[in-house]
């Protein structure tokens, strides 16, 4: 028995794995977000002072959306390579990070928790670099493919920092922040 693959079959197991991975990882990522109520919409967000290195919001959607489908491919490559050694670690690192990265949402825009937002972002950074370090031992371009990934959570861990740093008041505070405030 032969468990060697032609290039073809390669190719075609690639494939079926991309036309599942990429379309569940961008609509995970879309429905976290949107359960979240994430971005400028969210009326606790808006009352928050900006950093200056804050991009314009309709940013976020199409970079998050490239970072999304990049995963998925990434994903795709390391299952498709049966047999690989540490596929299945790698595997479930990056299903760790996953989770991690979707519940920041809920973290940060829903539950109003800056601070909170900071931990889990951290964390997801650790994570992160170690399914790109995993993802490199079974598919090098795998790993490539995630290195933009990892640059903008360390920026968007720069942006929860800052937010922090601004608006240290606003941690935890339920609602959009405002103050009613009567003269007597």
């Amino acid at each position: 028995m032969n468990l060697l693959a032609s290039s073809g079959q390669l190719r075609a197991s690639f494939i079926r794995w991309a036309l599942v991975c990429v379309p569940v990882i961008v609509l995970l990522g879309f429905l976290s977000g949107t359960a979240a109520q994430s971005g400028p919409q969210n009326p606790w967000f808006a009352a928050l002072v900006k950093p200056e290195a804050y991009p314009p919001p309709q940013v976020f959607g199409i970079v998050w959306t490239l970072l999304y489908v990049l995963m998925g491919l990434a994903l795709a490559m390391v299952l498709s390579a049966r047999g690989a050694r540490g596929r299945g670690l790698a595997v479930i690192v990056f299903a760790v990070q996953f989770a991690l990265n979707l519940a920041w949402s809920p973290v940060f825009f829903g539950a109003h928790q800056l601070t909170g937002g900071l931990i889990l972002i951290a964390i997801l950074d650790a994570a992160a670099l170690v399914t790109v370090f995993l993802f490199g031992k079974v598919r090098p371009v795998a790993a490539m493919l995630l290195v933009p990934y990892l640059l903008w959570l360390l920026f968007a861990t720069y942006l929860n920092f800052a937010f922090l740093q601004a608006n240290p008041r606003m941690d935890g505070v339920e609602g959009n922040g405002a103050v009613v405030r009567y003269e007597i």
